[in-house]
């Protein structure tokens, strides 16, 4: 779901502030996109609610990353507390896809394997600062578990 409709709390408010300034601290250059999906019937039903998903541009296409736009979707799960009737809200995964005029060109899933797979991953170094900014967002949701 787009990040700027789950900004309904502070809370969540701060926690996709603070995703976009993982991003940006190591990419400088990215201008962040809160809606990154469109607003129409076919693409609403593709939605994932228990997501947060921002999108990011280059001014140009990036050759170190092979692509020239980033999707990131933060998968949240929701879980009763044991102490009180509130709900307590975890990351369980993020899924970073690099995209560029022809499509997908890589996806990193931190579910399985945080291994990039793809016709043209990002080059090491550009990889590894993505894998940085995952770890930064799962310290930010999920302070208490070490990413």
């Amino acid at each position: 779901m787009n990040a700027a409709e789950q900004a309904l709390s502070i809370e969540y408010a701060s926690k996709i502030a603070a995703t976009v300034g993982a991003f940006k601290g190591q990419l400088p250059d990215l201008r962040s996109d809160l809606k990154p999906w469109a607003n129409d019937p076919d693409t609403r039903e593709l939605i994932d609610p228990d997501s947060i998903d921002i999108g990011f541009h280059f001014p140009g296409f990036s050759y170190s990353f092979n692509c020239r736009s980033l999707l990131v979707q933060i998968r949240l799960h929701t879980m009763a507390s044991e102490h009180d009737n509130t709900n307590i809200v975890k990351l369980i995964g993020i899924e970073v896809v690099g995209f560029n005029h022809l499509g997908e060109q890589w996806h990193l899933s931190t579910i399985n394997n945080w291994q990039f797979e793809g016709v043209a991953p990002p080059k090491d170094n550009a990889g590894e600062k993505i894998k940085l900014c995952c770890r930064q967002i799962f310290k930010v949701f999920n302070p208490d578990l070490d990413a």
